[in-house]
C-alpha cells in the first residue's frame, strides 16, 4: 500500500477498501505513515466523508489499534455512558454507582478536561488519594466486584486515536462529524462494553450548536456501535445553561455527593434519573425508560447508590469520609468572593464564559500540563427564567486561591457579568424548556 494512492483516491471522491483502511490505521498506530500523509488524508475525509461501511472499518481498525479488553468472565451487561461535554457536567460521578446499584455493570473509561469544559478524572482526583490510572487487570477486577469502576484512557486503549486526535486539533480537521463520531467510539468499543448511551449536547455551551448537528453526529455513533453488534442509545440534552449549581472539581464532588444522597439540584437529578434509566434498559434489567427511571431514583433515595460509590473510592485508593463529611476530606478555597447580577429577568446564559471564568481562577487547564486547582470555581444560583430582585443576595461566588489583587480574580468576574444577558422583569419572555431532554434516539 501506498499512503499517497489512498489520500488521492479519497481526495477524488473514492471509495477504500476495507483492506486499505485498516492498513492505513495501522501505518498511523506504528508510526510508518509520516505526519504529513496522515494529515492529508483527515483532510480528504473532511472534505469528501465516509460512507457507513468505510466509518464503520475505519472506526473498528481504531478500535483495535491497541487492547480490546475482554470483560467477558463478568455475568451482568455491561453498559457504559459518554457525554461530548458540558459545563457542570458531574453527572457520571452520582450516575454510574447508581446503575451498578441496580445490577448492570459500568466499565466506564473517562477524559479530563481541556478548555472551558471539565473532565469527570480531574473531579475524580479532587477526592485525596483517588487514582483514575489503573492497569487494565485492575480495572476488570473492580468492574466484576463492585459493578463499576473509573479510569482514564490507557496507553493500551485505541492508540490510534490519540495520534489521530493530536493532527486533527493542530490541522483544522476537528469539526468532521465521521472523525468525531470514530474517535468517540473507538475508545468506548475498547471497553469492552455491551452497549453505550451517549449524551450529546446541544446549545451555546455545547460543541453541536443545533438539533440537526447533534442527530447528524448520533446518527454516525449509532451506526458505528450497530454494525459492531453493540446497543446504542443517544439522548439529545440542551446546554444552553451550565449543568446543576458548581462549576469546578471540589465543588461538583460535593454536588455529586449531594445527588447520592437523594438530593441535589433538580436538573442534574433528572439526567441523572433518565440517563441511568436508559443505561438499565439497554442492560436488560428494566422493562422500559419509566421502568429505568424509578429504579435509580430507589437506588439514590435508599442508599444504595452511596454505598457503591464509597466502595469505589475506597477501592481506587480515595477517602471514603467524602461520603460523609465532604467538606472535611475536599479542598477548600482561600477566597469566597460574592458576586451580585443586575435586577431583571434573566434572558440568556452563556454557559461557555462561565466555564471559562471557572478556568481562570484555576478549575480547569489551558495546555494539557496545567495543574488544577482542585479548590477552584463558581458556585451558581442563578437560572434562566429567574427573576432577580433589586435586594436579592449574591447570586455568584467565586472560589480560588489566588493572591490580593491578582488581575485573573478580575478577568473571571468581567467574564461572568458578561455571561448573563438581563432585561427588565416586565418585558415578555419564552420561558426556557421545563427540561433538559430535548430527544431520545432509541
Amino acid at each position: 500500500m501506498l499512503p499517497v494512492q489512498l489520500i488521492r483516491q479519497k481526495r477524488d471522491g473514492g471509495a477504500l477498501a476495507d483492506g486499505e483502511l485498516r492498513a492505513f490505521i495501522a501505518g498511523v498506530t506504528d508510526g510508518s505513515i509520516p505526519d504529513y500523509q496522515v494529515a492529508a488524508m483527515l483532510m480528504a475525509i473532511v472534505w469528501r466523508g465516509l460512507d457507513d461501511r468505510e466509518l464503520a472499518t475505519w472506526a473498528d481498525a481504531m478500535t483495535r489499534s491497541g487492547e480490546v479488553i475482554d470483560l467477558s468472565r463478568i455475568a451482568r451487561a455491561k453498559i457504559d455512558k459518554h457525554s461530548t461535554g458540558g459545563v457542570g457536567d458531574k453527572i457520571s460521578i452520582p450516575l454510574a454507582p447508581a446503575v451498578a446499584a441496580c445490577g448492570v455493570a459500568v466499565p466506564m473509561v473517562s477524559g479530563r478536561g481541556l478548555g472551558h469544559t471539565g473532565g469527570t478524572l480531574d473531579k475524580l482526583e479532587s477526592i485525596p488519594g483517588f487514582r483514575v490510572n489503573l492497569p487494565v487487570a485492575r480495572f476488570a477486577e473492580l468492574v466484576d466486584q463492585l459493578g463499576v469502576c473509573l479510569i482514564g484512557q490507557t496507553a493500551e486503549i485505541a492508540p490510534a486515536d490519540r495520534r489521530l486526535y493530536a493532527l486533527r486539533d493542530v490541522t483544522g480537521t476537528v469539526e468532521s462529524l465521521p472523525l468525531i463520531a470514530s474517535s468517540i467510539m473507538s475508545k468506548k468499543l475498547a471497553e469492552g462494553i455491551d452497549g453505550l448511551v451517549i449524551v450529546c449536547k446541544v446549545g451555546s455551551g455545547a460543541f453541536m450548536k443545533t438539533l440537526a448537528d447533534a442527530r447528524a453526529l448520533c446518527a454516525l455513533m449509532r451506526a458505528i456501535g450497530q454494525r459492531a453488534g453493540k446497543r446504542v442509545t443517544c439522548v439529545l440534552t440542551d446546554m444552553n445553561a451550565p449543568i446543576g449549581r458548581t462549576i469546578g472539581n471540589a465543588l461538583e464532588i460535593r454536588e455529586s455527593i449531594e445527588l447520592l444522597r437523594g438530593g441535589g439540584p433538580a436538573d442534574s437529578r433528572e439526567l441523572t434519573r433518565v440517563l441511568g434509566g436508559e443505561m438499565l434498559v439497554l442492560g436488560g434489567v428494566a422493562r422500559d425508560a419509566a421502568d429505568g427511571e424509578a429504579q435509580i431514583e430507589r437506588a439514590l433515595a435508599d442508599g444504595r447508590a452511596l454505598e457503591v460509590f464509597r466502595k469505589v473510592v475506597e477501592a481506587q485508593g480515595g477517602d471514603p469520609r467524602v461520603c460523609d463529611s465532604p467538606g472535611s476530606v475536599l479542598a477548600k478555597p482561600a477566597h469566597r468572593e460574592p458576586l451580585a447580577l443586575p435586577p431583571g429577568r434573566i434572558v440568556a446564559i452563556d454557559s461557555e464564559a462561565l466555564g471559562l471564568a471557572a478556568l481562570v481562577l484555576g478549575a480547569g487547564r489551558q495546555k494539557r500540563d496545567d495543574v488544577i486547582d482542585p479548590a477552584a470555581g463558581l458556585v451558581v444560583d442563578a437560572y434562566l427564567g429567574e427573576v432577580i430582585a433589586a435586594d436579592a443576595p449574591p447570586q455568584i461566588v467565586l472560589c480560588h486561591n489566588l493572591g490580593a489583587g491578582d488581575p485573573r480574580v478580575a478577568d473571571a468576574r468581567a467574564r461572568i457579568e458578561r455571561a448573563f444577558t438581563i432585561q427588565p422583569a416586565d418585558q415578555p419572555f419564552a420561558p426556557p424548556p421545563a427540561s433538559r431532554v430535548l430527544e431520545v434516539l432509541r
